[in-house]
């Protein structure tokens, strides 16, 4: 049975961002969607979190709830904002690792945006 959700966003539109993964991801663990919540950012995503201060706080209000953040160093390193994404407490690693296990596995639902 799929307890566990990785959501992968990759879409650089700030309203996208803000009005489905993170608001969704905000209320799935306090309601009991979902025993665990993995957000990845990749691509050009990474560059709106670096930019947008709207983005940013709704990411915090989000770690709030248990649901955890990761993102690719390697695009992280490209944009240049590896330290901003650690101050947001998002971890920079070779996020191909968890998504292949996510894809793989029973227990994880996936989705991407």
């Amino acid at each position: 049975m799929k307890e566990n959700l990785l959501i992968v966003i990759s879409s650089a539109s700030k309203e996208s961002i803000l009005k489905f993964p993170l608001l969704y991801s905000g209320v799935s663990i306090p309601r009991g969607y979902w025993k665990r919540v993995h957000i990845m950012f990749w691509g050009e995503s990474i560059q709106t979190v670096a930019q947008e201060i709207d983005v940013q706080k709704k990411i915090k209000e989000v770690l709030e709830t248990g649901v955890e953040f990761s993102s690719c160093i390697v695009c992280c390193q490209e944009y240049g904002v590896v330290e901003t994404f650690k101050e947001l407490h998002i971890e920079v690693n070779h996020t191909g690792e968890l998504l292949t296990k996510a894809l793989k596995s029973d227990q994880w639902a996936t989705m991407t945006i």
